[in-house]
């Protein structure tokens, strides 16, 4: 069965919601880039401790390979 993108954008992708988590997280790597604790194209992923992606303090935020980050979903 394919994947069906444009439902998906619909329904979950297009909430302000999910717009703002995503501007969080992107902000989160902009900050780390500018600090010079990530490069582009380093295969990392900036990993929020409190699971919150719109708290960006430093105190909150550590760099962390993709599949370590990804996998932490407890």
């Amino acid at each position: 069965m394919a994947r069906n993108y444009k439902k998906e954008y619909r329904t979950y992708h297009k909430r302000k919601k999910q717009k703002k988590r995503r501007a969080g997280r992107n902000k989160a790597r902009r900050m780390m880039i500018k600090s010079k604790r990530a490069r582009k194209g380093d295969g990392k992923d900036v990993h929020h401790k409190d699971r919150n992606p719109r708290n960006n303090n430093r105190k909150n935020l550590k760099i962390q390979s993709r599949k370590k980050n990804r996998g932490n979903n407890k």
